[in-house]
């Protein structure tokens, strides 16, 4: 637990509930409000909190967020002489119990009200408060009037009403100051697409030697991109790639592309960041100028998306970093530099950036670097193997970025332990990836989804069904069927997904039985695609996701997910709500047969009765039915594996 050391995390637009527990001795009324600094920096008018019944001591306020940036609040609590008043009066006045007394403290009290009001430049109707306090304290202390008629005129609801919103208040105790990042919505909710623009144009010329796509070809993909409903396109390194160490296609044996079989036009990993042309803020040669890429990201930003950019602090041996700062990575016994391992892989191409020598010199570096490219229209960072550096760094950089651009988003591409994912959500990542990909089962899925739900406050999952270097077995072995599962689960239960290209063509053969590695290895070769053929991919049924997705805001969300009892183990179903607007997911998790089952609707769940009756509508048929609390499904993978409804209720 951070216990406050870093601020909790919402969205534009998201409402904050904060809560409380305040009392003192005795039995005078106490009050309590929520002091708020926007990120402005300007004070916000006091936030009252009211109780929240039905334990005593407990209150409640709802804070909008109207804004991005750095809020800050704290509860206040204090005595409140005009509720202890408003309460003990009417029983002493009733029981001819010290009378006068009270009323001349009644009056006492709506003077001091009156005296708190501004008086040098006062509204018409704070002159008109003060008139109506001025009469009300005359009334209270003239004995030649009944009582229970001075009473009647301090206690008239109206008045009362108002006057709660400026009261009296007195021994003020501060809770400690509370911090809360608002960000832009991508934060929370966004399809992102994943492809290499190397690839993207790339064609053999007339010696038959493949040669690169360009920023200009790649950009012809972007309006499919955005047919399909993506809203944010993911480009791996567009770097200038290492020649030293530079490896060539990945085989069985060497999955982690070929060492020893180089050829003088393979393009290596853009993972090898940094070259003679440049490093971390130069462009390939081979994908055009840093105007081409300038281009690129209007084009993005024209179709309704924008660029996300790899951010991967490491080099290749003949990157300029290894050259003028030697001393920023590690040299071992022997006086060379180490390169990156994950035993059995070895990647002799890229030296890992040792963050213990010259701190200071690294950081303000890769400021530098993403400051480069914030000024080139990049928002979203999505930061290689974040885990491998210091957290400190991390927590440092981001906060920085922030103080001028708070848009700028964070994706930690960090598969690691699970305390070191959740801390990197702490400290300032946007967004995260998660072990989706390796949740196959119900009850596993189910289990995790809960898990992420409960980090909601400061971790926000994105579910990627693939990557250049993830082809889970799942996918190897379930046929288009699976590519539909996992899609589904995606998409519907995360409110940011993401896919690899070459998903949508359903790509699923593996290098070597047993590895995650794809055959041919983007990572280590162009790979253009055939984009023709719609009848033999997955693309309509990715806009069917990602347009219901944009229709239904409830699936924007995660914690609102609720799972509903199916009666086999292969068949899941979840709901999604915001007020109205209600979508149900039944999905068959295995690819190889049709599976039967009874799905039972937690109608009160759903803020209904158990009797009520729903209108389903499925998104993938058009089909609808009637439900109730318990409905049969059979749903074959090899015709459509997933219901996907908007759900209404029918009976009132």
């Amino acid at each position: 637990m951070s216990c406050g050391q870093y601020p909790a995390r919402a969205v534009l637009g998201e409402e904050l509930s904060i809560e409380a527990v305040v009392f003192r001795e005795g039995h005078d009324a106490v009050g309590c409000d929520v002091v708020v600094t926007r990120p402005d920096g300007s004070r916000a008018p006091f936030l009252r909190m009211v109780p929240k019944p039905p334990e005593p001591d407990q209150w409640q306020a709802v804070l909008p967020l109207d804004a991005e940036g750095l809020w800050t609040f704290r509860v206040e609590g204090w005595d409140d002489p005009l509720g202890t008043w408003w309460h003990d009066a009417p029983l002493k006045v009733d029981a001819g119990v010290d009378v006068e007394l009270m009323l001349e403290e009644g009056a006492r009290l709506h003077e001091q009200l009156a005296a708190a009001l501004p008086s040098r430049g006062a509204s018409a109707q704070t002159k008109a408060e003060r008139t109506e306090l001025a009469a009300l304290v005359k009334a209270l202390r003239d004995t030649s009037r009944d009582p229970q008629e001075r009473l009647a005129l301090a206690l008239a609801p109206a008045l009362v009403a108002r006057l709660e919103q400026s009261p009296i208040r007195r021994l003020v105790t501060p809770s400690p100051e509370h911090e809360i990042w608002v960000d832009r919505q991508r934060a929370l909710y966004g399809a992102w697409y994943e492809f290499f623009p190397r690839s993207e144009g790339a064609a053999p010329d007339a010696d038959g030697i493949m040669r690169s796509g360009t920023f200009r070809t790649a950009a012809e993909r972007l309006p499919a991109v955005a047919e399909m409903g993506f809203d944010v396109v993911y480009l791996p390194p567009i770097h200038p790639v290492g020649r030293v160490n530079r490896k060539g296609p990945n085989t069985p044996e060497f999955p982690g592309g070929n060492p020893n079989e180089i050829g003088e036009h393979d393009p290596g990993s853009p993972w090898a960041i940094g070259a003679q042309e440049g490093g971390h803020d130069a462009i390939h040669p081979d994908l055009g100028t840093l105007e081409d890429f300038d281009a690129f990201v209007a084009r993005a930003r024209g179709l309704g998306m924008e660029v996300a950019l790899d951010l991967a602090l490491q080099c290749a041996p003949d990157h300029p970093w290894v050259r003028e700062h030697p001393e920023w990575f590690t040299t071992r016994a022997d006086g060379t530099i180490a390169y990156a391992e994950n035993p059995p892989k070895k990647y002799q191409d890229i030296y890992p950036v040792n963050f213990d020598n010259d701190p200071e010199g690294i950081y303000a570096e890769v400021l530098r670097v993403v400051r480069h490219w914030t000024g080139h229209g990049v928002r979203i960072f999505r930061v290689d193997n974040p885990h491998t550096k210091p957290l400190a760094f991390w927590e440092w950089l981001i906060a920085e970025v922030k103080k001028t651009d708070p848009d700028v988003l964070w994706l930690a591409e960090a598969f690691t332990r699970p305390a070191v994912m959740h801390e990197l959500g702490r400290i300032g990542f946007t967004q995260s990836y998660t072990y989706f990909t390796w949740r196959t089962g119900k009850t596993e899925l189910q289990e995790y989804v809960q898990e992420l739900i409960d980090a909601s406050d400061y971790m926000r999952p994105n579910f990627f069904v693939n990557t250049p270097d993830i082809l889970h077995a799942s996918l190897q072995y379930g046929g288009p069927p699976i590519f539909k599962i996992r899609a589904v689960l995606a998409a519907l239960l995360a409110p940011t997904y993401g896919v690899y290209a070459g998903y949508e063509l359903y790509e699923h053969v593996a290098v070597k039985p047993g590895s995650e590695e794809y055959a041919q290895s983007e990572k280590y070769s162009y790979r253009p695609r055939d984009w023709s053929q719609p009848e033999q991919t997955l693309a309509p049924y990715l806009t069917m996701l990602n347009t219901f997705r944009r229709a239904h805001p409830c699936t924007h969300w995660l914690r609102n997910t609720v799972f509903h009892p199916v009666d086999s183990p292969d068949v899941m179903a979840w709901t999604k709500q915001t007020g109205d607007d209600i979508v149900m997911v039944v999905v068959n998790l295995d690819p190889h047969g049709a599976r039967e089952a009874t799905v039972t609707v937690n109608l009160p769940a759903l803020g209904m009765e158990w009797t009520d009756t729903l209108t389903v509508t499925d998104a993938v048929t058009g089909a609808t039915y009637q439900w109730g609390e318990r409905n049969y499904v059979r749903l074959d993978p090899f015709f459509e594996p997933a219901h996907v409804f908007t759900v209404r209720r029918s009976t009132p």
